[in-house]
């Protein structure tokens, strides 16, 4: 490794676009699906989808799918199958594509995720981060599989890019994977977040991460200052 490089590593799902996408293009793919098999109507399958996201059925929509259309049960994981395996149309946000090429000029860029291999794959290739980053790391699928924020994965991904742990930067909006598995493994972090709100993490726990943004575009100043001042500042 070169201790003199510089690198960031992002996570993706709600870091690097709306995770939401991806769910509407689920539900889009559930519906075509629908229509083939049953002569369901796609557009009434997929308002009772997104209808039911916005209630407290959220996380519940294909069950809640099934029932309106009285279907048999066991349909609603051939249904979870149709989403896990379906070609996302998702696209980058056009301030996630600008912090990254801000960023390459002088860093190396890695993305570090979890959840299966293969539709996060997909994910990566519908969004065209390939030609955008250096590396890709896809956390359950590296050590033991139980991904971020055990620390083999952001070892992993601080190997590929040729940098040291001591002079990367994770950003991630989560506050147990991201910022504390990122500040285990040895980096500095930046927390993405909608507010200024760094203090409560998940079960009443402390986020402590060095830096929080509330936009992908403060993230390359950010980051310098990270790298060159040992302070932390938050922007949100």
């Amino acid at each position: 490794m070169r201790p003199d490089a510089r690198a960031i590593v992002f996570d993706l799902d709600d870091t690097l676009y709306p995770l939401q996408r991806f769910v509407r293009s689920g539900f889009a793919a559930v519906a075509g699906e629908l229509e083939r098999e049953y002569g369901i109507e796609r557009k009434k399958a997929l308002q009772v989808l997104t209808s039911a996201m916005r209630t407290s059925a959220r996380g519940r929509e294909l069950q809640v799918c099934a029932d309106k259309f009285r279907l048999p049960e066991a349909v609603v994981g051939d249904l979870v199958n149709i989403i896990r395996l379906h070609q996302p149309s998702i696209r980058l946000p056009r301030v996630s594509i600008h912090a990254i090429e801000r960023l390459r000029a002088s860093w190396r860029v890695g993305v570090l995720t979890n959840g299966l291999p293969d539709l996060q794959a997909r994910k990566v290739e519908s969004l065209g981060l390939r030609f955008l980053v250096d590396a890709v790391v896809y956390a359950n699928a590296v050590g033991d599989g139980r991904g971020k924020p055990a620390p083999e994965p952001f070892h992993e991904v601080s190997r590929q890019l040729g940098v040291p742990p001591s002079r990367t930067v994770f950003v991630g909006n989560d506050k147990r994977c991201d910022v504390f598995g990122a500040a285990c493994a040895g980096m500095r972090t930046i927390h993405l977040a909608e507010s200024r709100r760094s203090a409560v993490g998940r079960e009443g726990g402390a986020c402590f991460a060095d830096a929080v943004a509330g936009s992908l575009a403060d993230v390359p100043s950010l980051a310098e200052h990270l790298v060159t001042e040992d302070w932390s500042i938050d922007v949100a």
